[in-house]
Order: structure tokens, then sequence, then C-alpha cells
């Protein structure tokens, strides 16, 4: 009998919606390939051809044998580990603040049995699960979140954004905005999200122009005497550096903003169709090729169809999400499945902007594709959870049906 997806399905090996499996695995098959591609600086420095990409496809299968597991299990579970993923969160972001690992200038890394982990991947996550359920408290009059539901969630949301903060700003902001996001949707009043939002815009523009005018050396002397802003200088020289283009290119210095340089060069010359898999020749210039900005890998290899097709898999993944949320009979899952998606999407359309030139470089990964290990195993985490409640969603609309066959016979 000729095995496929579907004989796997009616088997009960795979449950819930199948086009978020096959998104998944496309996602993560274009991973292994763009990683073997761009890590091949890295493998001449170490000396291993195949290490890094071995590495790689490890993580990538430990991961989706993570989505494979969760996605099994009932949705409802989610609620009580919420409390204590969150608890775990705020415990590792404090390890790290003081006792973490030192990459790129930031603590983001704590260190376990041998394997770095960085923490904020899973406050991320367990932020997002928390708000999920404490949206889940209504008013019974009006329908809208409650009150003190809405002030604990603030109360999260800050929390955990400001531990992030110190050492990660760009991840704080995309979890604060996708947090809003939710609340949002959860139809917390608007008039509360804009006393919380409208303040914070107008606080970070006077930051933003503050830092576009700061000297490096002020920002380098405060950094020096205040712990807490020890990665001003990196932040004030990213919102300082000129992305525009010279008329001569011979002007351009590419040393001046080596990533940003190389990555717009990989997109300049891909030409119509790219230059095929493997034949990238900015991956060898790129210091963060595998990771920050593999998009622009990508698209040097595979031309603009391929950075298409990329995108084009992350919105049908927001797409039947939306699906998922729309079918579902109680709050907490539905908000569960929009926060996840959002975070996905978001982080991803981050990582293109920042790849392409449109944003300043934030240091995100694109879910899924860039080589890592926390953040790939919590980003399989986040699908597993999506198809979980699909598969919950579906077993509860399929009993309802057998139950009105029933009925009716």
């Amino acid at each position: 009998m000729k095995l496929n997806i579907n004989t796997l399905r009616n088997k009960g090996w795979f449950q819930g919606d199948m086009t978020i499996w096959m998104v998944l695995i496309l996602l993560c098959s274009i991973s292994i390939i763009e990683v073997y591609s761009a890590s091949s600086s890295m493998s001449y420095k170490n000396g291993v051809f195949w290490g890094p990409v071995m590495e790689h496809t490890m993580y990538v299968l430990l991961g989706i044998g993570t989505a494979y597991v969760i996605h099994l299990t009932n949705c409802k579970l989610f609620k009580p580990m919420s409390f204590l993923f969150i608890l775990i969160s705020i415990v590792l972001l404090f390890y790290a603040m003081f006792f973490g690992q030192t990459i790129n200038g930031g603590s983001r890394w704590i260190s376990i049995a041998g394997r770095t982990i960085q923490p904020s991947e899973i406050a991320k996550l367990s932020t997002i699960v928390f708000i999920a359920l404490l949206m889940t408290i209504r008013n019974k009059e009006t329908g809208e979140a409650a009150r003190g539901g809405v002030k604990l969630s603030l109360i999260v949301i800050f929390g955990m954004c400001l531990l992030i903060a110190t050492e990660n700003f760009s991840t704080a902001a995309m979890l604060f905005m996708v947090c809003m996001a939710m609340l949002w949707i959860g139809k917390t009043p608007n008039k509360v999200l804009f006393w919380v939002v409208g303040p914070l815009v107008g606080l970070g523009m006077v930051l933003f122009l503050t830092a576009k005018s700061m000297s490096p050396e002020t920002a380098k002397n405060i950094g020096e005497n205040v712990s807490a802003l020890h990665r001003l200088p990196t932040w004030v020289s990213r919102v300082q550096k000129d992305h525009s283009l010279p008329e001569d290119p011979n002007d351009y210095d590419v040393s001046n903003n080596q990533q940003v340089a190389h990555a717009q060069i990989a997109i300049a010359t891909c030409g119509v169709i790219g230059k095929g898999p493997g034949k990238s020749v900015e991956r060898d210039y790129l210091p963060q090729a595998f990771s920050d900005f593999i998009f622009a890998i990508i698209i040097e290899e595979g031309g603009i169809e391929s950075a298409v097709f990329v995108l084009f898999l992350y919105l049908f993944l927001f797409y039947r999400s939306l699906r998922i949320a729309s079918t579902c009979a109680t709050r907490f899952p539905a908000y569960l499945v929009m926060g996840l998606s959002l975070m996905l999407v978001v982080q991803a359309l981050i990582n293109m902007a920042v790849a392409v030139g449109l944003a300043p470089v934030t240091g995100q990964p694109l879910p899924l594709i860039s080589r890592g290990g926390t953040s790939t195993i919590i980003s399989c985490i986040y699908i597993g959870m999506i198809l979980s409640v699909s598969r919950t969603a579906s077993k509860i609309k399929e009993e309802e049906r057998m139950a009105t066959v029933e009925v009716a016979e």
C-alpha cells in the first residue's frame, strides 16, 4: 500500500491541520539546505565540513519531534503549565543577566550540560501562553476583558519585557508588540490600550531622537557607568548608521557597515532566477549569513521568487492559524493560536526587513530557517501547540457532528 500523508493521518500518526504540517516540513527543508550553504565559512574555519549542518539538522529533527509530541497533547494542559513556564522564564532571565555567557555584547545565553540556551526565547513562549490564559477572564456584562485580567496582563508584559530589554531590546519590543495585539484581539477597551501604547510611543520617539543625536563617546560613557544600559553604544550605533546608497557605488564604505552592505550585494547580484543552490558568494563575507541574514542568502541563491515563496509560507501559516482560531469553542486556545502565529510571522517579517535594508539590524533569526538551537526548538513548539489546538478543535467538532447524527437517527 502506498504510504502518504493521508495514510499517516488516517492511522492517527499525524493529526491537526495538514497544511501547517506541510508548511513546517517545507520551512525546515529550506532551513537545512540554506544553512548547509551559508555555513561554509564556519566549516572552513572549524575544519569540519559537515559539522555545522549536521548539528543544525539534529536540532531541526529534535524540534519536529517535539512538535509531534506536543500536537498529541490536549491543549487544556497548557493552562496549568503556563504558571510553571512563566516562573522558569523569570529565573532563567535573572540568571542570564548576572551569570550568562556574553556573545556579541549581550549576556543572552546560559550553558546547560555543555549546550547554550537563550532564555528570552523561552520567555516569549511562556508570556504568550500566560497572556492567552489571562485574556479568558471576561466581564460578564460587556464581554470585554475583565479589568483585573488586563492589569495582571500588563504587569506580566512589562515585567518580562524589562527583564529581556537590557540584553535584547529588539526581542522585548517585539514581544510587547505581539502582546498588545493579543490584548486588542481579546477585546481590551481601546481607551486602556491608548493610555498604555500612546505614552510608550511618545517615549520611544524621544529615545530615538536622543540616540540619533548622541555622540558615540557619550553613549560609551553611559554604558560603562550604568550597568543596565551597557548595550547603549550598540543601540545608538544601529540607529545612527546610514543605510542609504551613494550615487557612485565606489563611494560606499563596505567595511563601515559590513553586514548590511554584503546583504544588499547578495540581493543586488541575485539576477532573475538566482545563482543556484550552494553558489552564494556573499556567504563568505556575511558574519551572520546562516542566522540573521540567511534571507539575503536565500534571495542570492534562489532569486526574488524564492523570497516570495518563503514570505508566502509564513503568511499562509498565519492564515491557517486564523482559520483554526475561528473554529475554537473556547477563548483560551483561540487566543493562544493567534499569539503564537503572530510571534512567528512578526519575527519573520522583521528579519526579512533587516535583510533587505528596510529596518536596522536587530539580531532576530528567521523562524524555522535560521541556524540555531533554542530558537529552532522553541519555534517548533509554537507549531506543535497550534497543531494541538487544531487537533482538539477538530475532535470536538467531529464529536458534535456524531452527536447530531445520532439524534437525527
